[in-house]
């Protein structure tokens, strides 16, 4: 997540992380302290159930995480291919980068990586996007898809009980 802005989201992102087993990169600034009431809430009681990763700029983590050099992908409503038309089944690790709520990722990065790195969740072209922790469990979920849910579990044992 670059910037985050709504605690909210970010609470609701790192819950879908921790049920994953996904990493969580925050990229700061964020529009918030992470121990803010609202951002707990939000993540529920899976704060220590998932392994987060801060860096101090956009900048700083491309510098680690290089996307020539690593399997990574820009979301954005103005990217050229659909989140489904990419093979991330052969893919061992993936990023996926998420601007903030109300911008988005830069133009600078999407205008460089458009063609090749750039993905879009469909959507009508008449509103402006869906809610950022909403896309993230739609992309996260394809991937998992993929890669036929390893390591989660596959049969459900409520009846169990």
């Amino acid at each position: 997540m670059v910037e985050p802005e709504i605690p909210q989201n970010t609470g609701n992102i790192a819950r879908t992380c921790a049920i994953t087993g996904s990493k969580l990169h925050l990229v700061h600034p964020l529009g918030f302290k992470i121990d803010e009431k609202s951002i707990k809430r939000a993540g529920l009681d899976y704060w220590d159930k998932v392994e987060i990763e801060e860096h101090n700029s956009l900048k700083d983590f491309l510098d680690k995480y290089k996307p020539e050099e690593n399997n990574m992908f820009f979301a954005t409503t103005k990217g050229k291919t659909k989140y489904t038309d990419i093979d991330y089944s052969q893919m061992d690790e993936v990023f996926i980068l998420y601007g903030k709520e109300t911008k988005g990722l830069p133009e600078e990065l999407l205008k460089k990586y458009l063609d090749t790195k750039t993905i879009r969740i469909p959507m009508l072209s008449t509103l402006r996007s869906l809610n950022l922790s909403n896309s993230v469990a739609i992309i996260t979920y394809e991937i998992l898809r993929q890669h036929k849910f390893e390591d989660l579990q596959k049969v459900s044992t409520y009846f169990d009980k």
